[in-house]
């Protein structure tokens, strides 16, 4: 693999192709940063993000992986490490949505959604802190979701395994402070994705309702969260998880 090693910020982001994850990608290229896009099914969209980043006058990469499978996870940090030299931003924000009702929810839907959203942090974060120590510096910000403060009916999965990344962001940001790295989480709520937009209208006005500014919200205002707490203007923040949800208490 050709070395492109560079002295600009090198950020990782997990499911950095569609929806928020798209939107932290292009937030950090528009700064001028490295942008490595992770991504697991969808080639084609990670490799036209990669395009339209490179054309834009940013240097992108993308790199297939499954966050829940700690060999695949590796792998990929090694990757970025061998061709950029270096590893300044994490974000984790890959996770899937498999609901249900509590006694009608599948044992493999709960599985699949602990190891995709909360395992796969683990996977990442553990993956990428051997670098940065080495650097004596770096970011991880995970992705959680109101989800993991409030709870939600029907998701009793997403919402263990997003209060999950919100207990393993405190955590970890007191184990990784004197290393220089510091961790935090954001907490979006109902955002316009595309699965927000392909919803019924009633279950629409429903959420609209539930929400104090009565909109929901960009992709590009939680990536610009994102983006801030990976950026020396936020220097003194660490472990904590900022809410953007409209209100939403």
């Amino acid at each position: 693999m050709a070395s492109t090693v560079t002295d600009k910020r090198v950020v990782l982001v997990t499911g950095g192709s569609r929806g928020i994850g798209e939107a932290i990608s292009l937030s950090f290229a528009a700064n001028h940063d490295t942008v490595v896009i992770n991504y697991l099914s969808n080639a084609g969209r990670a490799k036209g993000l990669v395009t339209n980043i490179r054309e834009k006058g940013a240097e992108a990469h993308a790199i297939c992986a499954d966050v829940s499978k700690a060999e695949e996870v590796n792998r990929m940090i090694d990757e970025v490490v061998e061709k950029y030299g270096r590893l300044d931003v994490l974000v984790n924000n890959a996770g899937i949505l498999k609901g249900g009702l509590l006694m009608l929810l599948d044992e493999k839907d709960w599985d699949s959604v602990i190891e995709s959203n909360l395992k796969g942090v683990f996977n990442c974060s553990k993956a990428a802190v051997r670098q940065m120590i080495s650097q004596r510096s770096g970011a991880i910000i995970n992705v959680s979701s109101m989800s993991g403060i409030t709870g939600l009916a029907g998701e009793t999965n997403y919402s263990a395994a997003k209060g999950g990344v919100i207990a393993f962001t405190k955590a970890a940001a007191k184990e990784l402070a004197p290393f220089g790295i510091r961790v935090n989480a954001v907490a979006p709520g109902v955002i316009a994705t595309e699965m927000i937009n392909d919803m019924p209208e009633d279950i629409k006005k429903r959420f609209l309702d539930m929400i104090p500014l009565k909109r929901f919200g960009a992709a590009a205002e939680v990536a610009g969260v994102v983006r801030f707490l990976a950026s020396a203007e936020a220097s003194y923040i660490t472990g904590e998880t900022i809410i953007v949800s409209g209100g939403i208490p």
